[in-house]
């Protein structure tokens, strides 16, 4: 089986990816950056290379859909890599092509915060798409740079969808009617991401759940299961936001970056200072095998389960990962 994991941002180590070996994972969008410049994502496309070359027998870039087949043929995990903020391009519109010659498939608009593309799902008040915003969509448009919304406010990810002339993702999420967290999205934001051919992974990530580190495999299923009745089972698929072996300083990274001195809560929270405890059937990548008998013990026939775990995936990124002619 295909399964492609449609984000994680691990302290990428050789044990971790032999744990995605041994868990069958094909392809993993692994996290470029947050909220590096484009200076400092240039260092991190440069660790990637290390690893690449460190760790040939196990992983291999991914930068055209086709690679995630060829690597599963050379019993290898392709490492597509994206952006969950806009910052590595920062205000200059040329940059979207260099990144995405580099490797980069992906990003998203914002990070929580407002960008200078669009409002983040954490603001006051949603502003939508800016001018340059408008512009870098129809870029990475053209360029063929995926269009995630998975931080992004209501308003700023309509306006990216209706704007695209391309499927716009969420690739770690989940609806809102399941867990009502800011980061989670309204079933009319799924409805439209489902409308534009797109599609939503669903995150793992336990302050995103119901009931949290408690959250069942039955509960998660079911949560599938529901949005799958209401954007179509075409339009899902896995985005775990895996974060394995990542120290509370990388949290803090996350979230402050160098915006804040004082530690953003996200939710206002802080009880979610650190890291959750790991869900106790998704501890790490060789897990996967659970969700997939998950699946199918909530009645999804062999095809669907397909679907979810990495066919949809490796659909949308040909639609919208190829570079126009």
């Amino acid at each position: 089986m295909l399964i492609i994991d449609g984000l994680q941002y691990s302290n990428w180590s050789r044990q971790i990816f032999e744990q995605m070996h041994e868990g069958g994972v094909s392809a993993v969008h692994a996290t470029l950056a947050y909220h590096e410049t484009t200076r400092d994502t240039l260092t991190r496309f440069g660790e990637w290379n290390r690893r690449f070359e460190d760790n040939a027998d196990l992983i291999t870039p991914v930068k055209a859909p086709a690679d995630i087949l060829r690597a599963k043929q050379e019993g290898r995990i392709g490492i597509l890599l994206g952006a969950q903020n806009c910052s590595p391009i920062e205000d200059d519109i040329d940059m979207v092509a260099v990144m995405r010659d580099l490797g980069l498939m992906i990003m998203q608009l914002t990070y929580n915060n407002q960008s200078l593309l669009a409002c983040g799902c954490y603001e006051s008040e949603d502003s939508g798409i800016t001018r340059f915003g408008r512009q870098v969509i129809q870029e990475m448009n053209r360029v063929g740079m995926v269009i995630d919304m998975s931080h992004s406010a209501e308003r700023s990810t309509l306006e990216a969808i209706e704007i695209s002339q391309r499927p716009v993702i969420i690739s770690h999420a989940n609806p809102a009617s399941f867990y009502s967290a800011k980061r989670n999205k309204s079933d009319r934001v799924l409805k439209a991401i489902a409308e534009c051919d797109g599609l939503l992974g669903f995150s793992t990530y336990p302050f995103h759940l119901n009931h949290g580190s408690d959250c069942t495999l039955d509960e998660y299923c079911d949560m599938i299961a529901r949005t799958a009745d209401l954007m179509g089972i075409e339009h899902i698929g896995i985005g775990t936001d895996l974060c394995q072996e990542q120290p509370v300083s990388v949290l803090e990274w996350m979230r402050n970056g160098r915006w804040s001195k004082a530690m953003d809560y996200g939710e206002g929270n802080q009880n979610n200072a650190g890291w959750p405890a790991p869900l106790t059937w998704l501890r790490d990548n060789r897990d996967f095998p659970n969700l997939i008998q998950g699946l199918r013990q909530r009645g999804f026939d062999d095809e669907s389960v397909t679907r979810i775990m990495g066919r949809n995936w490796l659909g949308l990124l040909e639609r919208a990962a190829t570079p126009s002619a």
